[in-house]
């Protein structure tokens, strides 16, 4: 299920996306179209005042998709992900894209 999008733009290092879809979810999944990003990690706001940070540190390529990445515990309700990458100049942003798996 879509969660929500950011258009990376190069100049930060980080970029949120705030959850509007609420349900709770046991795994995220995080997709690139445009240019390849590679990310450090992500950080999970639950609805409980939690943060989980988790380790990525890997280049996910233009018109791909992260593997599932596990939450753990049980399944949660998001309100944020804090995403941090690495900066770079693209000819065109990458738009990354946010997807919760129930």
């Amino acid at each position: 299920m879509p969660l929500g999008r950011a258009s990376v733009d190069g100049q930060r290092d980080h970029d949120s996306i705030h959850i509007r879809q609420r349900g709770t979810y046991r795994a995220i999944q995080i997709r690139v179209r445009g240019n390849d990003v590679r990310f450090d990690r992500v950080v999970v706001h639950y609805g409980n005042g939690q943060r989980e940070q988790l380790y990525i540190r890997d280049v996910i390529r233009a018109g791909s998709a992260s593997r599932a990445i596990d939450l753990p515990g049980a399944r949660r309700v998001i309100n944020r992900v804090d995403f941090w990458y690495g900066k770079a100049r693209w000819g065109s942003r990458p738009v990354v894209s946010l997807f919760g798996l129930r």
